[in-house]
């Protein structure tokens, strides 16, 4: 089985690219209703992924602010604690599901470091259970 068969393409995932302002990260996070979300550059290609925390924390120690002073701080300005780590479109399923089973989401690259979408941890869970039923 491919790794393909578990991907939400780019086009279905909400990201931000690296020189969006804080405001605007926070602002598509709370619409989207996500605690954590990848971060692109403009040419397409995944360079981590922010949370909560990270922005959370940052506002705390780094910047005394009101939302109107959220529009200049630019999201590369905060510090990530961790990024999701990518994929290949080659990886392994066991590979995939060892780097699933540590993140909620696996950001998914091409061989040219593009994002080209994620794999969703409870995707991953749904499938076995659902095998596992057909087994039973």
């Amino acid at each position: 089985m491919n790794i393909l068969f578990f991907l939400t393409p780019k086009i279905d995932v909400a990201f931000i690219y690296d020189d969006f302002t804080l405001r605007q990260t926070l602002e598509k996070m709370e619409h989207h209703r996500y605690s954590s979300i990848p971060v692109l550059n403009r040419k397409g290609e995944y360079i981590g992924t922010i949370t909560e925390g990270d922005l959370l924390w940052s506002i705390k120690n780094d910047y005394n602010l009101n939302l109107k002073e959220a529009e200049n701080v630019s999201v590369t300005n905060i510090s990530r604690r961790k990024d999701n780590k990518p994929v290949g479109v080659n990886t392994k399923i066991e590979d995939l599901m060892s780097v699933a089973s540590v993140q909620n989401f696996v950001p998914v690259i091409d061989d040219k470091n593009s994002f080209i979408g994620i794999v969703k941890r409870r995707d991953i869970i749904q499938y076995c259970c659902n095998r596992l039923k057909e087994l039973l």
